[in-house]
């Protein structure tokens, strides 16, 4: 048994991680950037300028969570026995995000001009599906790679192409966890400090730990109507 499997980190903690990470950036983008935002604080230089350092270190906290969720994809991807009932289950907690993810962090419950995160995954699983089906054929696989930096694009989702683009280079540096961490930072280095991310990555130990499946699927949607409702209605009804 080496190290990383005797002190390394599992699956389900990384997921926790991320979800973590997740939930303080995007308290931040809502309830903290709308606080910031109420009368009684804009006459105030001092909690003005709390509340958006705190806005900031929030949301670079939350940098740390997209690039863990690619990198386990990939792992539930390479892991997976049944990729068609994978790529459904994230199909359909897609559609069921959409609208908790414009109620929380767009203007309205109903925004198609950006698309949830879920519609990111699902492209990228797709990619690294379509890859496999054409394995030998290299020209093929990298029409099926584009496709997929165009889907994500035009469906406008989160992270757009730069997401997709990101799953591509975690799956083709797989053999490796140290290329895979290096070629993930530089792949994501254009949002930093997300390129941390990998730190904690390059420690997973290949085990997946504790068996939560559906708690975090369901959290994305969860957390995201729990902050719209503190954001949208309890705020303005404490101010």
């Amino acid at each position: 048994m080496n190290w990383k499997e005797k002190f390394g980190i599992s699956g389900s903690t990384l997921k926790f991680l991320a979800i973590i990470t997740m939930f303080i950036d995007h308290a931040g983008a809502t309830f903290v950037r709308a606080l910031a935002r109420q009368p009684y604080i804009r006459t105030s230089t001092e909690s003005l300028a709390l509340l958006n350092n705190i806005y900031s270190v929030m949301r670079d906290i939350g940098r740390l969570a997209f690039p863990i969720f690619c990198f386990l994809l990939v792992e539930g991807f390479l892991h997976t026995r049944d990729v068609k009932k994978y790529a459904s289950r994230m199909f359909l907690f897609a559609l069921i995000s959409e609208i908790p993810f414009d109620f929380a962090l767009k203007p309205s419950w109903f925004y198609p001009g950006k698309q949830n995160v879920y519609f990111t995954l699902l492209i990228g699983l797709l990619v690294l599906w379509g890859i496999t089906i054409c394995q030998g054929r290299i020209v093929i696989q990298l029409l099926v790679m584009i496709a997929g930096l165009l889907a994500a694009t035009v469906l406008k989702t989160d992270y757009s192409y730069k997401g997709v683009f990101l799953i591509e280079v975690l799956y083709l540096l797989r053999f490796s966890k140290l290329y895979q961490c290096l070629g993930g930072a530089a792949a994501i280095s254009w949002e930093l400090p997300a390129p941390a991310a990998f730190l904690p990555v390059y420690f997973y130990n290949g085990k997946r730990g504790l068996s939560l499946k559906y708690f975090f699927y369901w959290f994305y949607p969860a957390h995201l109507v729990l902050l719209g409702i503190l954001t949208k209605y309890v705020l303005p009804a404490f101010a």
